[in-house]
């Protein structure tokens, strides 16, 4: 279980007001439970990217307690083979000097599991793509190619949970339905939950068990995906009837 208890965040202003602090989250607080993908929604700059760093320990709250199982996320034997993420940028987070077969198993040295005995072939299989990409170098491939790629290498360590930072939004729609689609049969195969952060909720209801909706760094809303026509915040509502019409 991974527990977010009273979390804020801030950052100086740029210029002559650093001083001054902008604050981007404000007493987030929720858990998610191992199995389930949770929706993380919010328009751009609402700070649900910064939740999502803090999530996998790569910064710090000003205030508040992230924990994975009970122990801190900033403990890496916390986050050791239990999370793992993708993010949107798939053209960077790729070394370019690594094949694929040694990108994928990169993950696996950090772990203490032996990349020999892996069977990389079955897990490229089960995102689309087949043996003779092993060899491929970042540049060789398409965006879907590299996204599908970034996923097989936080897949390949079997990691409780996986964190999508805006993972799917920059591939053209008939790839982005196809990528959403082996999301949940990666899910199902592997036993894993996810984090699924976003700005299309059409996604997220897509995908999710629960979906939590951030505006300016506050929760707005977390609700059951089923119950998402209940929403209760005016916010929540507006995103539903712009959903809906």
């Amino acid at each position: 279980m991974l527990t977010v208890k009273d979390v804020s965040k801030s950052y100086p202003h740029d210029g002559m007001f650093r001083k001054q602090k902008h604050r981007v989250l404000h007493e987030i607080s929720f858990e998610w439970n191992r199995g389930e993908c949770l929706g993380i929604i919010g328009e751009s700059g609402s700070g649900k990217s910064t939740l999502g760093r803090l999530l996998l320990g790569m910064e710090k709250p000003d205030s508040g307690k992230i924990a994975f199982d009970g122990i801190p996320v900033a403990n890496r034997v916390a986050r050791r083979g239990a999370i793992s993420a993708v993010f949107q940028d798939y053209t960077s987070s790729i070394n370019p000097y690594y094949t694929v077969r040694k990108a994928i198993l990169e993950p696996l040295k950090h772990t203490g599991k032996a990349g020999e005995s892996f069977d990389i072939g079955r897990l490229l299989r089960q995102v689309g793509l087949n043996e003779s990409y092993l060899a491929k170098y970042p540049h060789e491939l398409s965006g879907g190619e590299a996204q599908r790629v970034c996923i097989a290498r936080a897949v390949c360590s079997e990691p409780q949970c996986i964190l999508f930072d805006e993972a799917v939004s920059s591939l053209d729609g008939s790839v982005q339905m196809q990528v959403l689609a082996m999301l949940k049969r990666l899910k199902a195969d592997y036993d894993m939950g996810y984090i699924f952060i976003t700005h299309d909720i059409q996604a997220a209801v897509y995908l999710c068990d629960r979906i939590l909706i951030i505006r300016n760094g506050e929760m707005a809303e977390l609700c059951e995906t089923a119950e998402l026509k209940h929403v209760r915040s005016p916010y929540a509502r507006e995103l539903m009837r712009k959903v809906i019409s």
